[in-house]
């Protein structure tokens, strides 16, 4: 099956519906397979004296607490109407990650297909509770959590009426951009041995390569952000790949893809040509008279494979050569 592509749009629109749907626009042009967005309202999310993430203070401005720079970056419901619109014109799947109950209802009203649930959700017990009653295919980030907090996830999820078989859990660090030495890939890998369960990978580090490693590992799915442009204002923007990165993401993620193969080892289509020119066979050493014995002095292994193979050595050492055979002829019993 092939590896889901989600651009994650975000809140990189900055509140702006024609930059919403340039991203929606740039999603469809590098091949991603859906363009994802946030539905939320700051009311609902945040207290007004909740501090902002490190990451957020460095990129926005200081003195604005989170509940103010929440609220410039919602999504009205006439905004959310355009951008599906837009998506289905564009030949792109949307889909929104729903903070909150409300924003879980009013995507399912919408129609949505899956339902996302992000890192800082993992712990909402009644949001947990809620969005399984769904019984739709779920994404579930893991950033911040232990493995203990994602089988709790993963238990609220099913007693709600969605079972883990419906689950993709993706491997995240929530770090704005991740550095490298806390990526810790081989996680992935750990919570789907854990909970067998389908694994993928939420991408905040600079770049492509560790989403790419992350479909060679067995990420089914890959999330990442996507920009205009990486100076512009705003949370994530910084985190986020240029249109030209991202198309070099998805263009070597399907070559992975491809290079993955179905895990059986036998000779590619594309190899089996050079097979006899490759590998050896049996030839004489040296002139070899009717009758003589085969020995390790007159017989060696050479080029081209299309004789007896160098494996029947054991088979021909001692037999009688049964007529003559010049220098680099091939053994014939």
């Amino acid at each position: 099956m092939s590896v889901l592509i989600i651009a994650e749009a975000g809140v990189n629109h900055n509140g702006d519906l024609d930059l919403a749907k340039r991203l929606i626009d740039v999603a469809a042009e590098v091949g991603a397979d859906l363009v994802k967005f946030q539905t939320f309202s700051a009311e609902r999310l945040a207290t007004q004296s909740a501090p902002k993430a490190d990451y957020q203070t460095r990129t926005t401005d200081q003195a604005q607490s989170q509940f103010d720079m929440l609220r410039q970056l919602e999504l009205s419901a006439e905004m959310h109407q355009t951008l599906i619109t837009h998506c289905h014109a564009r030949g792109i799947g949307f889909f929104s990650t729903g903070f909150d109950i409300q924003s879980l209802d009013y995507l399912a009203s919408l129609g949505a297909e899956r339902f996302k649930i992000p890192s800082g959700e993992i712990t909402n017990l009644p949001y947990l509770r809620h969005v399984g009653t769904f019984g739709k295919p779920i994404i579930l980030s893991t950033g911040m959590s232990t493995l203990g907090e994602i089988e709790a996830a993963l238990e609220a999820l099913e007693a709600a009426g969605t079972p883990h078989t419906c689950v993709t859990v993706l491997h995240c660090n929530t770090e704005y951009p991740t550095p490298m030495a806390d990526v810790n890939l081989r996680a992935m890998v750990t919570i789907g041995q854990a909970f067998g369960v389908a694994v993928g990978y939420s991408d905040h580090t600079p770049g492509i390569e560790v989403a790419i490693a992350a479909v060679a590992l067995g990420a089914s799915v890959i999330e990442k952000h996507l920009t205009l442009d990486r100076t512009l204002p705003g949370p994530d923007h910084k985190a986020s790949l240029e249109p030209d990165e991202f198309a070099a993401m998805v263009r070597a993620i399907r070559n992975i893809e491809q290079a993955l193969g179905d895990g059986i080892k036998r000779p590619s289509p594309s190899e089996a040509k050079n097979k006899p020119i490759a590998r050896k066979s049996l030839v004489a050493a040296r002139p070899i008279c009717a009758g003589e014995p085969f020995t390790p002095e007159n017989v060696t292994a050479k080029r081209p494979g299309t004789g007896l193979s160098p494996m029947r050595w054991d088979e021909v050492m001692g037999r009688m050569a049964r007529r003559n055979f010049e220098a680099d002829e091939l053994i014939v019993l």
